[in-house]
C-alpha cells in the first residue's frame, strides 16, 4: 500500500507535504467524486470485510468503491500517512421512518484536528448527504456546500449532522412520487460521540448490515458518486442524476429505470466500475432516499 497509489486512484496531483486544511479538503473532494458509496459486493457474493490490505486491492487496485466502514477506514489511514492524527468516531444513522437514530454505531467517520480546531471527515455517506470537504466542528455554525446547508449540533455528548437541502424538480412525472426522493427540506443524517473507535467496534454491525435479512443494504443494491454538479446513484434498476441548482433554490432529478441487461453497462460506463462476480440486482421496499 502506497499514497501514490491512491492520489492516482482519486487524480489527486497537488502538493501534502504539510498537513493543513487546504490539503485535507481537496484530498477530501477528490475521494467523493472519484470513489463511489456501494454496497454491491454484498449482492455478487462477496463478503465486506475491515482488513485494510483487502479494502486497499478494492478500491485502489481493483478500481472499486465501497460502503463506510471500507472507505473511511481506508482514509483514516491515508490521513495518517500524510502526517494528519485522524480519530475514528461512530455515528449512528438517522431513521426517518421511525424518527430516531439507529441503534448502532452503522456509520465510520474520522476527526481530525488541525492548528487546534477539529473537523468531521466523511468520504461515505453518498448522495445529497455526502459532504464534500470536512466540517468544522462546532455547534449551530451553517457549513454551506453544493449540496445545501450542512450544521452539526451539540447536545450534550451527542453531536448531530443536519442539512438544509433545496426543493426536489423531478423530471419524470413517473417518479414524481417515488419513495426515493426527499421532499423534507430539513433532515438529520446521523449522530456520534467523540468517543475514539477502533475496527473492532464496528465488525459485529458490518456483520449484520451485509447479513440481516431487514438491512437496507442486504435490500437495495446501491451505487452513488459525486460529480461536479451534483451526483448519480443507481438504486436497483433506477438511475437518478441530480444536478444541485443554487441559483434558482432546487435541485434537479432525473429518474429513469434501466432494464436489467444494462445494468453492467451503466456500472461501467457512469461509475467506471466493472464487477468480477455477478451482480444480483436488488430494490426491496427500505427506508432509503436520495
Amino acid at each position: 500500500m502506497n499514497l501514490e497509489e491512491y492520489f492516482k486512484r482519486i487524480g489527486f496531483l497537488g502538493e501534502f507535504s504539510k498537513p493543513d486544511l487546504e490539503t485535507l479538503n481537496q484530498v477530501h473532494k477528490h475521494h467523493v467524486m472519484s470513489v463511489p458509496f456501494e454496497n454491491l459486493s454484498i449482492h455478487c457474493g462477496e463478503k465486506i470485510t475491515m482488513d485494510l490490505e483487502v479494502i486497499f486491492n478494492k478500491i485502489v487496485r481493483s478500481n472499486r468503491g465501497g460502503w463506510c466502514c471500507e472507505n473511511n477506514l481506508l482514509f483514516s489511514w491515508v490521513l495518517k500517512e500524510m502526517g494528519y492524527s485522524p480519530v475514528m468516531l461512530g455515528s449512528r444513522v438517522y431513521n426517518n421512518t421511525t424518527n430516531q437514530f439507529n441503534p448502532m454505531d452503522s456509520h465510520l467517520i474520522n476527526k481530525v484536528i488541525i492548528n487546534g480546531t477539529a473537523y468531521i471527515a466523511d468520504v461515505s455517506f453518498g448522495v445529497s448527504s455526502q459532504i464534500w470537504y470536512p466540517l468544522e466542528l462546532v455547534s449551530g455554525k451553517d457549513q454551506p456546500q453544493s449540496p445545501g446547508v450542512f450544521r452539526l449540533i451539540q447536545d450534550g455528548e451527542l453531536w448531530t449532522l443536519e442539512k438544509t437541502a433545496r426543493k426536489p424538480l423531478v423530471l419524470n412525472n413517473a417518479f414524481a412520487n417515488s419513495p426515493l426522493v426527499n421532499k423534507c427540506l430539513k433532515k438529520k443524517i446521523y449522530g456520534f460521540t467523540l468517543h475514539p473507535r477502533g475496527v473492532d467496534h464496528f465488525l459485529e454491525t458490518s456483520h449484520c448490515l451485509q447479513t440481516d435479512p431487514n438491512s437496507l443494504f442486504t435490500n437495495k443494491s446501491i451505487c452513488s458518486l459525486q460529480t461536479a454538479i451534483g451526483f448519480r446513484a443507481l438504486i436497483g434498476w433506477t438511475f437518478i442524476e441530480a444536478t444541485y441548482n443554487d441559483q434558482d433554490g432546487v435541485d434537479v432529478l432525473d429518474l429513469k429505470n434501466i432494464p436489467d441487461d444494462d445494468v453492467d453497462k451503466v456500472l461501467k460506463e457512469i461509475f467506471n466500475l466493472s464487477l468480477a462476480n455477478k451482480l444480483v440486482t436488488k430494490n426491496n421496499k427500505a427506508d432509503y432516499t436520495v
